[in-house]
C-alpha cells in the first residue's frame, strides 16, 4: 500500500545510492565541491525549521552541518602541501572553519537566523573559491597541492 511514508524512504534511498555512486566515482576536488554543498543544505534546512519552530529538525540540521564542517572540511586540510604559504592557508582555514562552527553552535542556541545566515555567507566564501579553482587542474584531481593552498587527504 502507498503511503507518504513509504515514498520518502524509497526515495530517500534512492538519493542516497546515487549520492554514493557519485561519491565513489568523484575527483578529490569534487568531494569537497560536495561537501560545500551538503553543509549548505543543512544550513538551508536549518533556516527552514528554524522558521518554522521545529526546534528537533533544525538541531539536527545544524549539527549535520557542523559534522560536515568540522569531520569533513576541516578534516581534509593538510598543512604539509604548498610549504610556508599552505601551512598559513590551512591555519586561516581551521580558524575559519572553526569560527562557522561556533555560529551553528551560537544560532542553534539562540535560535538565532542572523549566525546561521553569517555562517552561510562565510561558508559560502570559501566554496565559491574553491570552485573557482576548478577540477581541471592536475593538482585536485591527482591530490596532489593546488599551487600555494593544500592538497586534500585521501
Amino acid at each position: 500500500m502507498y503511503t507518504p511514508q513509504s515514498f520518502n524512504s524509497g526515495a530517500g534511498a534512492y538519493a542516497r545510492v546515487g549520492l554514493e555512486i557519485g561519491a565513489m566515482s568523484a575527483s578529490p576536488h569534487q568531494l569537497i565541491v560536495m561537501l560545500f554543498d551538503g553543509a549548505k543544505a543543512a544550513m538551508s534546512m536549518a533556516r527552514h525549521h528554524m522558521a518554522s519552530g521545529d526546534i528537533v529538525a533544525k538541531g539536527n540540521a545544524i549539527s549535520k552541518a557542523i559534522n560536515i564542517v568540522d569531520n569533513g572540511l576541516k578534516a581534509s586540510l593538510d598543512a604539509t602541501a604548498g610549504g610556508q604559504a599552505g601551512e598559513e592557508l590551512v591555519a586561516n582555514l581551521t580558524a575559519l572553519y572553526d569560527y562557522i562552527n561556533q555560529r551553528l553552535m551560537y544560532a542553534n542556541l539562540r535560535n538565532d537566523p542572523a549566525m546561521l545566515e553569517e555562517a552561510s555567507k562565510l561558508l559560502e566564501s570559501v566554496s565559491s573559491a574553491w570552485r573557482d579553482i576548478g577540477d581541471g587542474q592536475a593538482g585536485p584531481a591527482s591530490g596532489a597541492a593546488v599551487p600555494g593552498a593544500f592538497s586534500v587527504r585521501q
